[in-house]
C-alpha cells in the first residue's frame, strides 16, 4: 500500500478503516466503500483510494487543519479555521492554538486571531480569548491580566495596549484588569497589593476601584 497525506492520522487507524486484511485480494477489495470509510474519520477532508494493478493500492489523504481550541464549560475540542469541531481528543500538541472560550466563539475565532496576528509581541502572551454576549471579547494574558476589548476597532485597540505596554510597562504592573470598551477612555484596575500600595503611596487618598459588570 502506498499511503500519502496523513499527520494526525497513523497508519494503523488507516488500515482498519480500509479493512485490510492478510491475503485480502486486490480484485475483490472495494475502494468506494474503503474511501467512504476513511471519510468519516474525524481528521480526514477529504480521501482517494485507488487500486493499481496487479498489486498496489494507493490511499492520499486530506487531512482538516486544526485553527483554534473551542472551550465550553469542561468540554474543550479541535477546530478548523470554520469553525467546525474536528475531535475533542486534545493533547499538548495542540497547545500553541489558541484557546477561545464560550458559546459561538469558534465560529469568530478566526477574527480574534486574525486580529492578533497584527500585534505579534503580545499574540504569544494571550492565554485565551473570551467571547462575550457573542458580541466582543475580553483576553486573559498568561500573567492573569483580563483585557477588555470593545466590539469595533479592536485592532486599533490591541494596538493601543502595545503602545502602552512598550511605553510604560503597562502588562507587567500589578494590575488585574485593562477596560479597553470605551473609546475615549482606558480604565485599569489594580490587584488588591497594588491598590494598597497605591493607596500608601499616596497618603490614604486613593478610593476603592470599582468592579464593573462585562457589557
Amino acid at each position: 500500500m502506498k499511503l500519502s497525506g496523513q499527520r494526525e492520522i497513523n497508519e494503523f487507524q488507516i488500515l482498519e478503516a480500509l479493512e485490510i486484511h492478510e491475503g485480502s485480494s486486490l480484485a475483490l477489495f472495494d475502494a468506494d466503500s474503503a474511501r467512504d470509510r476513511l471519510g468519516k474519520m474525524a481528521w480526514v477532508k477529504h480521501a482517494s483510494v485507488m487500486k493499481l494493478y496487479p498489486s498496489t493500492l494507493q490511499v492520499n489523504i486530506e487531512e482538516k487543519v486544526p485553527y483554534a481550541l473551542w472551550q465550553r464549560g469542561d468540554l474543550v475540542s479541535i477546530v478548523n479555521e470554520s469553525g467546525e469541531v474536528i475531535t475533542d481528543d486534545v493533547d499538548g500538541r495542540y497547545a500553541n492554538l489558541l484557546l477561545v472560550v464560550n458559546h459561538g466563539a469558534q465560529r469568530r475565532a478566526r477574527e480574534i486571531n486574525t486580529a492578533l496576528e497584527t500585534v505579534p509581541q503580545l499574540r504569544p502572551r494571550v492565554r485565551a480569548a473570551f467571547l462575550i454576549s457573542e458580541r466582543r471579547w475580553d483576553l486573559q494574558l498568561e500573567n492573569g491580566i483580563s483585557v477588555r476589548l470593545p466590539e469595533e476597532n479592536v485592532e486599533a485597540a490591541l494596538a493601543d495596549l502595545v503602545e502602552m505596554d512598550k511605553e510604560n510597562g503597562l502588562l507587567s504592573r500589578d494590575i488585574v484588569a485593562i477596560d479597553m470598551r470605551l473609546a475615549d477612555r482606558i480604565t485599569v484596575r489594580l490587584s488588591e497589593e497594588g491598590a494598597e500600595q497605591r493607596k500608601v503611596m499616596t497618603g490614604g487618598r486613593a478610593g476603592s476601584t470599582r468592579r464593573e459588570r462585562d457589557t
